[in-house]
């Protein structure tokens, strides 16, 4: 099942609101309920928030201990954050595959070692190390 249009709005602004209040253990338990909430992932790293983004990084990882297979619906989502104007958004997105994802997911962020913004390539480099211990 996927979400609607209003339902990812609705979500997004459900999750966005807890992930600004720290409220990481419920969101957590909803992912683990309901996978098609994944689909909210690359419109939250898009509020803005800080918050919101440090919230999508500790979800994501806590997810990845528990549901290290489930976690990996997120990468869909976050994929075409990687053109990104804004280079946050993209050292974002490149730092979060690399820590949900899997040695095969290393050819989503390798054309980022040559992004404009070295704080991007830096945090792609880290990415592929990561993905790549993962593998050892």
């Amino acid at each position: 099942m996927s979400l609607n249009e209003a339902d990812l709005k609705e979500f997004t602004g459900l999750l966005s609101g807890d992930l600004e209040n720290g409220d990481i253990d419920k969101v957590v338990s909803l992912f683990a309920y309901n996978t098609d909430l994944y689909e909210t992932i690359g419109n939250l790293l898009l509020q803005g928030s800080m918050f919101v983004r440090l919230g999508v990084n500790m979800l994501l990882e806590e997810l990845k201990e528990n549901k290290p297979e489930e976690v990996l619906l997120a990468i869909p989502h976050l994929t075409p954050l990687l053109k990104d104007e804004n280079p946050t958004i993209r050292g974002d997105v490149a730092d979060l595959i690399g820590i949900i994802g899997t040695p095969e997911h290393i050819g989503l962020i390798r054309p980022l070692l040559e992004d404009p913004n070295s704080q991007v390539r830096e945090i792609v480099a880290e990415a592929i190390d990561a993905l790549q211990q993962a593998d050892d």
